[in-house]
């Protein structure tokens, strides 16, 4: 069923047990294991939330949209219409994230101020605790102070509103833990901190378990990527158990995103299965 005859059918008049759902869904443990829409073939569909009950994920971390549906999860009936399939497939919404942002830069297009500020307004009507606000591609931060210097401008308008909501804006980029604590300093507000994720840290070369440990224990880290490029989880670069080990250490709890770790030639289904098996085990 196309997503518009979807939203017609379910979008105003379901009346659903979601935020019951919601609510409920931490009682089985710390941790909720969830996966990026855009990494389980759903960039921004309903398909999503099926697709995490065939998973057995806990929820999915939502795209706010892209600029050809003009970020359509701002739109109340294609909220509803998430909802309904939430209640439906007993899956909750473990994040939200705007990928937008490194093809229509925050650093440099004042159109993404609004996509931003009405990014909180989704989330909070979502019941999402963050907001994952992407800094790569055309919307690099790594060795730009003034692209660096607008982001801080601009964080420092609109954390005030994610403040009042509850709303946490965390920032994923190619940036050390340092330089993403300089940022978050001189936002100073407590609804910026570092989105951690430890693919791309590793990537960087950057002492991973390090970074982990002395942001987290500042209470700068907002969130988890659990991210391998061309390995399932556990079989690739990271040492996964050590990162559990800092997570305990910094008494981290809250969402666990599960992103790319689909190795070259492996259906994503079949990858996400395990990866979702693994993070599982590793997270009991």
């Amino acid at each position: 069923m196309n997503r518009r005859k979807l939203i017609k059918q379910i979008g105003g008049g379901v009346l659903s047990s979601f935020f019951w759902h919601q609510a409920s869904a931490f009682t089985g443990g710390p941790f909720r294991i969830g996966a990026c829409d855009w990494s389980i073939n759903n960039t921004g569909n309903l398909g999503a939330m099926e697709m995490a009950k065939r998973i057995g994920l806990d929820g999915v971390q939502l795209s706010l949209g892209s600029v050809e549906n003009n970020m359509h999860l701002r739109q109340p009936e294609v909220q509803q219409a998430y909802k309904a399939l939430a209640d439906i497939f007993q899956v909750g919404f473990t994040g939200l994230g705007i990928g937008e942002l490194n093809n229509i830069p925050y650093k440099s297009d004042d159109r993404t101020d609004q996509w931003v500020s009405d990014s909180i307004d989704v989330a909070h009507a979502l019941g999402i605790r963050v907001v994952l606000l992407a800094f790569f591609y055309n919307n690099d931060l790594k060795n730009d102070p003034q692209g660096q210097a607008v982001v801080i401008r601009k964080l420092k308008e609109v954390a005030p509103k994610a403040e009042k909501l509850g709303v946490i804006l965390g920032i994923e980029s190619w940036l050390s833990a340092a330089e993403h604590l300089r940022i978050i300093e001189a936002v100073g507000s407590k609804a910026v901190k570092c989105y951690y994720d430890v693919a791309n840290s590793e990537k960087m070369g950057y002492d991973i378990y390090q970074e982990i440990v002395w942001l987290g224990k500042q209470n700068q880290i907002c969130e988890f990527h659990f991210k391998e490029n061309g390995f399932l989880l556990g079989q690739g670069k990271v040492d996964f158990a050590r990162i559990r080990r800092c997570i305990d250490e910094i008494g981290y709890t809250g969402n666990i995103q599960i992103e790319g770790a689909v190795p070259e030639g492996k259906s994503m289904y079949e990858s996400y299965l395990q990866n979702n098996t693994f993070v599982r085990k590793l997270m009991q």
